[in-house]
């Protein structure tokens, strides 16, 4: 399937806001989502109803005392066109997600919809309609000795060859979406502003989980 190209002008004030922990959103990445509750299939059937077909994925703030997704939202999120669907037998559609273009949160707007919107601003990130973006300084080899020394701790199971291959924007950006890191990770690799200081981020996170740190999702036992 062809996938829209988006110009800033094309890209709406209000759109649907999905916040799921740790489910992390890049510009030109994919990522596949299970609908199933009432709210969120209300959301996907007024998103296909529009020409852009826009679903925003923004995480929730953990608070101490509510940490469920009523609570409060982190200001950037990444918006997806809806580019697949399947309906399963029990009445939960399988979606996936093209990555069109950041967003920072200017407010929620009320309405009568079971799920909720938001009016959002784009213009910080006109940059994630390229086509594509370049890591410059990526050193592939010593960046693959990282990920082969994650993957063996994490016990994670990868293509190999598929990865020496890969473009580095997709590498970079796939890995990031995979690895188990905990929501306020997957944030940070969210908001990095170019692909390098994605990829020195996910190093970073690598690293740092290998070391035995992070949280109950990010470490590396």
């Amino acid at each position: 399937m062809m996938v829209k190209k988006f110009g800033l002008a094309d890209l709406p004030e209000v759109i649907p806001i999905f916040p799921l922990p740790g489910a992390l959103l890049l510009p030109r990445a994919r990522l596949p989502l299970n609908i199933f509750e009432p709210r969120y299939l209300a959301m996907l059937e007024d998103t296909l109803k529009t020409p852009d077909r826009l679903i925003g994925m923004v995480q929730p703030i953990a608070m101490p005392d509510r940490r469920g997704a009523e609570g409060r939202l982190h200001r950037i999120g990444c918006a997806g066109r809806v580019t697949a669907m399947q309906e399963t037998e029990d009445g939960r559609y399988l979606i996936t997600l093209h990555g069109a273009c950041r967003f920072r949160l200017r407010e929620e707007t009320e309405g009568f919809t079971p799920y909720r919107r938001a009016a959002v601003d784009w213009s910080s990130f006109e940059r994630d309609l390229n086509r594509s973006e370049s890591d410059e300084t990526f050193d592939r080899e010593a960046f693959l000795e990282v990920l082969s020394r994650y993957f063996d701790a994490a016990q994670l199971a990868s293509d190999w060859d598929s990865m020496k291959e890969a473009d580095a924007e997709l590498l970079i950006n796939s890995l990031s979406i995979l690895c188990p890191f905990d929501p306020e990770e997957k944030q940070a690799l969210l908001e990095a502003p170019t692909l390098t200081n994605r990829r020195e981020t996910l190093v970073t996170l690598m690293e740092f989980a290998l070391r035995g740190g992070g949280g109950d999702e990010g470490a590396v036992q």
